[in-house]
Parts: C-alpha cells; structure tokens; sequence
C-alpha cells in the first residue's frame, strides 16, 4: 500500500502481480525505480508503481526451511541485506544470521555466524556499516540489543547497553541520527501490543534519549522510514479497542 506523505488522500493498493500476501518487511531503491518486498519467505523486486514481481532470492535444500526477511539495501542500489532463518532440528525457527544478496540476484552472503538470533540490518548512507540487533550479549534469551559492523561483517560493534530490549536501528539518510524500537526489561522478541519507546541515538551509540512512547511493538518500525530530509520518520502506533464496541 501507499499514502501521500502529509496524510491527504487513503491508502491505496500496489499492484504485485502473482504475489497475494507480503510482510511488512519491505524497502524501496534509493533511485526511486523499485520496491523491494519479502513474501513467502523470498525477496521480490517490484516495478514503483507495481507490476509483475521478480524473485531475487534463492532455493535451498528443504531440510534448511530457509526464510528471507528484507531489512536495507545499499546506498548504491546494488545489494540488499536480510535476514536468513533457517532450520535447526525441530525449530523451524532455529538460527537467524544477517546475509546479504546482490539486488539482481545471485550468490547470498553470510556475515554473521551466532548460536544467537540477529535481526534487522540496514546500511549507513555512507555503506561502510550495516546496523542491527542481536542476543549475542543477552543475558537472558530474547532480550536483544543494537550492533553495527563493517559491510564485510567485521569491526562488530555493540551500541546500546541498558536493561531494556532495544531492536530495529534505523539510521536516517544524512547519517547523524538513529531511531530504534525500545521495549520494556523482560519482553521477550519483538511482540506487538507492548509499551514501547521510540528512542534515538548518534551513530556511534552516543546520546541516547526518548522520543516518543506508546502502544505498539512488532510492525511499529520493523524497516527504514525516514523522510529524505531526515527531519521525520514514519511509525505504527497501535490504539487499544474496546471489543463491546466493535461492530459485527
């Protein structure tokens, strides 16, 4: 779907031909031509406008029950990072990696290899850095925090320290600020309906602070949505609804 930006017209509809349900991880090309969608638990490459998707992604062995989630692309254009989830045992969900794959399609890359799940790496408008989240210092399982790291997958960084369960670092385009989901000491993953903050940062995890905090959690700000200017940024916000009053 899409929306003008200053909310004055409805949602409307884009057209992905042979595709029916996508996720909410999705980014855009940085010419404008493309939009880039996960479905099925493969990458697509969508016409702006719409039209007739093209699968960028990849087979693997069926035992794998390997999954793609789309989180950034590059400045250039030319490679998109995501998340790999594949199968471990009888967990369908068993290991998470960050991977990147050329955005026309080819060979995926793996740059992470953690017992831990990682999540949500997008790059820095300069492309020297992918930032994400990760359990690999979680003292307690699920309780994630911010990292960056050199494109290659070295120079691992960890950025925020607290108690709370940080996720989804989103950089805005001139590269001075970072946005991230914030949720409460002891939620576990990202699960919707949670008090949730909205908080920001400097690239380098210096002055941290609060935004904005309400409803939300999974979907509030799973991709990038900063507008060009990096003045404003885009978010899900959910209201609670008192189900006597919902209509049949």
């Amino acid at each position: 779907m899409r929306i003008a930006a200053d909310g004055n017209s409805q949602p409307e509809p884009i057209v992905t031909e042979g595709v029916k349900v996508t996720s909410n991880d999705h980014v855009l090309s940085p010419d404008g031509k493309t939009i880039f969608i996960t479905a099925n638990s493969h990458l697509y490459a969508v016409p702006f406008d719409g039209g007739k998707p093209q699968r960028i992604s990849n087979e693997h062995h069926n035992s794998l029950a390997f999954k793609y989630f789309l989180h950034g692309v590059s400045p250039d254009g030319k490679t998109l990072a995501y998340v790999g989830v594949n199968a471990v045992g009888d967990d369908p969900w068993g290991r998470s990696d960050v991977y990147t794959i050329p955005a026309v399609g080819g060979p995926d890359t793996r740059l992470t290899d953690t017992p831990v799940p990682d999540d949500g790496p997008e790059y820095s408008p300069d492309g020297e850095w992918i930032y994400f989240n990760s359990e690999l210092n979680a003292k307690i399982p699920g309780h994630a925090q911010c990292y960056r790291m050199k494109t290659d997958g070295t120079g691992l960084e960890q950025l925020t320290h607290d108690d709370r369960v940080n996720w989804f670092p989103h950089i805005s385009p001139d590269g001075k600020w970072i946005v991230y989901l914030s949720y409460p000491t002891g939620t576990v993953k990202h699960p919707a309906n949670k008090d949730v903050i909205l908080r920001r940062m400097k690239p380098d995890g210096s002055e941290q602070a609060d935004i904005i905090a309400f409803n939300g959690g999974q979907g509030t700000i799973n991709v990038n949505s900063w507008s060009p200017g990096s003045k404003r940024f885009a978010f899900v916000k959910y209201k609670i609804v008192d189900e006597s009053f919902r209509q049949p």
